[in-house]
């Protein structure tokens, strides 16, 4: 079997580098956080009874977690994004830069510190749909193998 990559891959190369900036975009927004809060390193969240003194270093925790889910599932999403894109790297590219920009809104919303008005409609629709696209790419590859 011969894998050919599409002409358009790059555009899913292209879109997968705007996690970079993503990540850049969180670990600044911890920082400020951080810093507002007065949380030092290497604590890697403000204990109970720093929240319960500072509304901050609630911020701070929000910031903090938003970033750790981030980074908790972009090698299953940047994985996700590239099977769809050797099939559909439009579909692929578009996915992908819709949970990027859905995790742009989350942070946003995670870090005013209301856990329950954090969202994830956005990310979560692109990431439910990269499962689905991936799986059906890797299928379609899986059959080309033995056919």
């Amino acid at each position: 079997m011969v894998l050919v990559i599409p002409d358009r891959f790059p555009l899913v190369i292209a879109t997968a580098t705007g996690t970079v900036f993503l990540n850049a975009y969180q670990y600044i927004n911890v920082n400020k956080h951080r810093k507002a809060a007065g949380i030092k390193y290497p604590q890697l969240y403000a204990e109970q009874a720093e929240v319960e003194k500072n509304p901050l270093a609630l911020k701070f925790n929000c910031a903090q977690r938003a970033h750790q889910n981030t980074l908790e599932s972009i090698t299953y999403v940047l994985l996700m994004s590239f099977t769809t894109g050797l099939k559909y790297p439009e579909v692929a590219s578009g996915l992908l830069a819709a949970w990027i920009v859905g995790r742009v809104q989350y942070t946003n919303q995670y870090s005013k510190g209301d856990a329950s008005k954090r969202g994830g409609t956005l990310f979560n629709l692109a990431l439910t749909s990269l499962i689905f696209t991936s799986v059906a790419s890797a299928g379609q590859l899986v059959y080309a193998m033995f056919t």
